[in-house]
C-alpha cells in the first residue's frame, strides 16, 4: 500500500485579485508584481522539500506560480512539469478525476512514463517535509503499526482557489480526510489565500478508497514578510 504526500499551493495574487474580481477560465491572467514576490516566498520556504512530480494548471497565472517555486528549489530546478487543464476547473468531478489520476499514478496503474528526477530514498522524502510542516506522528505512528515503507512520492500541485475548495470539500466529504486538531471551521470553509500552501498524505490500495491525512490547510506563515505592491 504506496503512501505519498501531496502539496497543494494556490497560485499568486493577480491584478483581478487585488481589485476583488473573480476570474475563471476565460481570463489567463498572469501574476501581478505582489503574486511574483509570493510565488519566490513559497518557493523559498519550499526550497528543501524533494518533490518527485509536479502539476500545475495550465493558466499563465500558475505556471508562473510553478516556476517561482521551483527556481528557488534545491533539488527540483531541472523538473519537467506536466500541465493539466482540469486543475483549473471548479466542478467537483474534475477535482475527484484528478486526484483518482495521481493515485493511479503513485500505484503505477497509469501506463504513462514521467518524466521525474531521481528521488531520494522515502525516508527522505518524510524528513524534508517534516522539517517544515507539522507531520507530528501522523507518518511515524502508521508506519510503526502497520510496518509500512515511508513515502513512495512527494507530489506539488498548483492551482486556483475554486478548484481547491473543490479538492478539498471531496476529500473531507467523501473519502473522510482526517484532520488536525488546531484547524478550524473557518479555515476548512475558506478559499484558500494566494500561495496558500496546504498538504496531505495518502495511502492508496488497488481497489479500496484512498486514506487522507489532512497536515495542514492554507498555510501562509511565508507570507509574513511580502508586502503588497500597490
Amino acid at each position: 500500500m504506496p503512501r505519498f504526500a501531496m502539496t497543494i499551493v494556490r497560485h499568486g495574487e493577480t491584478r483581478f485579485n487585488k481589485e476583488k474580481i473573480l476570474q475563471g477560465q476565460g481570463m489567463d491572467e498572469p501574476l501581478s508584481d505582489t503574486g511574483f514576490k509570493q510565488a519566490a516566498a513559497a518557493g523559498q520556504f519550499l526550497n528543501n522539500v524533494h518533490f518527485t512530480h509536479a502539476f500545475s494548471s495550465d493558466l499563465t497565472r500558475t505556471k508562473q506560480t510553478m516556476h517561482g517555486i521551483l527556481e528557488k528549489s534545491k533539488f527540483c530546478k531541472d523538473m519537467a512539469v506536466k500541465y493539466d487543464s482540469r486543475l483549473r476547473e471548479r466542478v467537483k468531478l474534475r477535482g475527484k478525476d484528478f486526484f483518482d489520476f495521481i493515485c493511479q499514478l503513485i500505484l503505477g496503474k497509469t501506463g504513462q512514463k514521467e518524466d521525474i528526477l531521481p528521488g531520494p530514498p522515502s525516508s527522505s522524502l518524510e524528513t524534508c517535509l517534516a522539517d517544515i510542516f507539522p507531520l507530528g506522528k501522523s507518518i511515524s505512528e502508521l508506519d510503526s503499526d502497520s510496518g509500512m515503507p515511508g513515502l513512495a512520492a512527494s507530489v506539488l500541485v498548483v492551482s486556483h482557489g475554486a478548484y481547491m475548495r473543490s479538492l478539498f470539500g471531496y476529500l473531507l466529504s467523501d473519502l473522510k480526510c482526517s484532520l488536525p486538531a488546531t484547524l478550524s471551521k473557518f479555515e476548512l470553509s475558506s478559499v484558500s489565500p494566494n500561495t496558500g500552501i496546504s498538504v496531505f498524505i495518502i495511502d492508496v490500495e488497488e481497489g479500496r478508497e484512498p486514506t487522507v491525512q489532512c497536515v495542514c490547510m492554507n498555510l501562509q506563515e511565508h507570507l509574513n514578510g511580502v508586502t503588497d505592491t500597490r
